[in-house]
């Protein structure tokens, strides 16, 4: 086994090292997609009371019917009592009504329509509480471990918990997956039939915050007297998306201002540094009874590492594989790994492949591998 160490430039711009966030929210996730780095958390892993944050669980499941063609975004629902009396915020569906999937998702996204969720509950699932147990399954197969719902609008309820570990997962997993759907979370305002026009403004504060180094475009504001006021958010700055959750705030306006600093926080105490760029060859690497005596090897998309301001010259990259590598060898295959220490993070390992085929070498080649091996045994026999 051969480990290489390589380091990183030592002239990269020195700063203070990263500062620690202290949130007054009572829990929180912050998230950097790209690198799938963890940059703080508080409490994340309680399941704790999600309040209309859990209507993401409920979109989820509608943005899947989508997907498969179960349902179109002209598709309509019926809307029933229940759903027409919900209490708290609403759409302002009425059992007359024939609301379509597009209109249930922005009555839900940007009206926090409690009604919209009842109607897209049986819609889907018959009732509520079978639509409730649909989610759980889903959100158990998405790996939402701290996640029972009891309900598809957050209404306060004893069993109805989510954790913003789980929040901000299950927010990355709609961002990715419906790169055609999830536009729909930056829209600022949705009047459902000209009914509330004071109710027809996304509540989610950073919407409307230009800061001209960030972007925010999602996700799903929250609040219950028993929760606080919460926010999952999405920012991008330069192509870097931001996602994080905070709940227990006191105060709308504590939502707001929180979540500004948070944002900024995550975007200046953070640089992305780029360490193999997608195809390129980290080492090459020597081949036993090969055709080549070497072999490329290479990631399949890139090294990205998240680095906290002032510890650019601290990060240490490894390169680890057996040697020589015996063949055959076949492009794409996995023969070692790249780790990567950054200070305060845990390694950050990425498997190492072959970037060629090396077919074994022919009977000549062989025998001139076995002479040499005996060779080398005979030189470390005499000591010579």
């Amino acid at each position: 086994m051969r480990a290489f160490l390589l380091w990183l430039s030592a002239s990269l711009c020195l700063a203070a090292p990263a500062r620690a966030f202290e949130t007054t929210a009572t829990s929180a996730w912050v998230y950097d997609v790209a690198s799938r780095t963890v940059l703080m958390e508080k409490d994340a892993d309680i399941p704790l009371p999600p309040a209309s944050m859990s209507k993401l669980m409920t979109l989820t499941m509608l943005f899947e019917a989508v997907r498969d063609g179960r349902v179109t975004m002209d598709t309509t629902f019926p809307v029933s009592e229940r759903a027409w009396r919900m209490g708290g915020s609403k759409m302002f569906i009425e059992p007359a009504d024939r609301p379509t999937v597009e209109e249930l998702i922005k009555g839900i996204i940007i009206n926090s329509g409690n009604d919209a969720c009842v109607a897209v509950a049986e819609g889907l699932a018959g009732t509520e509480e079978a639509f409730a147990r649909q989610m759980n399954e889903r959100a158990a197969e998405l790996g939402l471990t701290h996640t029972h719902l009891t309900n598809s609008s957050g209404w306060p309820d004893p069993g109805h918990r989510m954790s913003m570990e789980d929040l901000g997962l299950l927010a990355d997993y709609m961002i990715r997956e419906f790169p055609d759907l999830y536009p729909l979370f930056a829209e600022t305002e949705f009047n459902y039939k000209d009914r509330v026009p004071s109710n027809a403004r996304n509540r989610n504060p950073l919407l409307a915050i230009g800061t001209g180094e960030w972007t925010a475009d999602g996700l799903k504001t929250g609040h219950t007297q028993e929760a606080g006021y919460g926010l999952v958010g999405s920012a991008i700055q330069d192509g870097r998306r931001v996602i994080f959750v905070i709940s227990g705030l006191q105060s709308d306006r504590a939502r707001a201002t929180e979540s500004e600093r948070l944002v900024n926080w995550a975007f200046r105490e953070f640089t992305m540094q780029t360490l193999v760029p997608a195809g390129s060859t980290v080492v090459e690497a020597p081949v036993w009874l090969g055709s080549a005596s070497r072999v490329p090897l290479t990631t399949e998309a890139g090294v990205n590492v998240l680095v906290p301001a002032g510890a650019q010259d601290r990060v240490r990259v490894e390169v680890v594989y057996d040697s020589p590598i015996p063949a055959p060898i076949a492009k794409g295959d996995p023969v070692g790994r790249l780790v990567v220490t950054v200070p305060g993070s845990r390694d950050a390992i990425t498997p190492l492949i072959a970037n060629t085929d090396v077919p074994e070498a022919g009977f000549v080649g062989r025998m001139r591998g076995a002479v040499m091996q005996l060779g080398q045994r005979a030189v470390a026999a005499t000591g010579i």
